[in-house]
Formats: structure tokens, sequence, C-alpha cells
């Protein structure tokens, strides 16, 4: 109930992008896969971000 108003930090929103890049890569990957390929580069780019975060 509390955390309805939380802030997410910047370390969260780049994780959970992370995440979507490479749910929506695997959905593409059985249909499109230059479509797929480019959302996994992406997902690495956002992963990228989140290291230098560290």
């Amino acid at each position: 109930m509390f955390g309805l108003f939380k802030k997410k930090s910047e370390k969260e929103k780049l994780q959970h992008q992370y995440e979507m890049l490479l749910k929506e890569a695997y959905t593409l990957s059985t249909t499109n896969r230059k479509m797929s390929d480019q959302k996994t580069y992406e997902a690495e780019e956002v992963l990228k971000q989140l290291e230098k975060l560290s």
C-alpha cells in the first residue's frame, strides 16, 4: 500500500526495459529474425548502461 507512489530508480527502470526488450526479441524470433536481432542488440546496449551504473 505504501509503495504505490514510490518512484523507480534509474537502475530499476533500465532493468525493466532490458527485460521487456528480451521478451520482445524472443517473441519476434519465431516470425522475424532481423527484428529479433535488432531487439537483442538494443537490450545489450541497455545492459551496458546498467553496468556503467553499478
